[in-house]
């Protein structure tokens, strides 16, 4: 199956939304979407597990992953939530080493998937987008430092109230946003217990931040929540990385 029909102007678009993806000139946009191969999950199949040979760059298109890793005893660590239009795989890109991680899909969702091979075509043909691939994990890095440094220096609310600002960010749009993600999964990618996880959201709906249900957080005033996570100017400004760039090329 071609994934042609699934990219349609408003996937194009969606696409587009995603920080990376939109700075990328028109040439590798069009050598990774005319080579993709559509790909759908059902709730709980596993994408890849950790120690699984690398095999290329995803897009989620629709639904999300979860990305984590599991002692031999079941213990989960969750890292991350990716949804769409965020991209996952650029590490094995480099080091062309094994998964570090699993990732699972949290509901129905759809990929687009760019094989390996196609990326060292790519690549052998136009060495110079070895850049974008790298600022991709960059990007990435960056913001692994920061969970770092969150996670070592500041009390729980604020670990909170930033991580889900990170999400609503990625998420696109400026307004509200819902995160399809449970209090405890927040938790476990924070590292804090239920109960704590539990009381700073129930302070957040109170003061009317967010809006939680089963299985969901609502982000609804966004402006209120980026003054409660006490950003600084650094902070604000590689947040505003999870924005759309503008392309560095004009696009046909």
């Amino acid at each position: 199956m071609s994934a042609a029909a699934w990219i349609t102007p408003d996937v194009r678009a969606l696409l587009r939304s995603d920080a990376w993806f939109g700075s990328l000139s028109s040439g590798l946009e069009v050598d990774l979407l005319t080579r993709a191969i559509p790909k759908r999950l059902t709730a709980g199949e596993h994408l890849f597990f950790r120690g699984d040979p690398a095999d290329g760059l995803y897009a989620v298109l629709e639904g999300s992953l979860r990305i984590s890793g599991v002692t031999e005893a079941g213990k989960e660590a969750i890292l991350s939530m990716v949804e769409p239009p965020m991209w996952l795989g650029e590490i094995s890109l480099f080091d062309r080493l094994p998964r570090t991680h699993n990732a699972v899909a949290e509901g129905p969702t759809k990929l687009l998937h760019v094989p390996g091979v196609v990326l060292d075509e790519v690549l052998g043909r136009c060495p110079h987008y070895w850049r974008d691939f790298g600022v991709l994990m960059a990007l990435k890095v960056r913001f692994a430092f920061i969970g770092m440094e969150d996670l070592a220096l500041l009390p729980a609310d604020l670990r909170l109230a930033r991580r889900l600002l990170m999400l609503a960010q990625a998420a696109g749009d400026d307004g509200p946003c819902v995160l399809p993600l449970s209090q405890s999964q927040l938790g476990m990618m924070l590292s804090l217990s239920r109960q704590t996880t539990n009381q700073v959201l129930q302070n957040l709906q109170d003061r009317g931040v967010v809006l939680v249900s089963y299985g969901r957080i609502e982000v609804l005033d966004r402006a209120q929540l980026v003054a409660i996570a006490g950003l600084s100017s650094v902070d604000k400004a590689l947040l505003g990385q999870l924005q759309p760039l503008p392309p560095t090329t004009s696009r046909s």
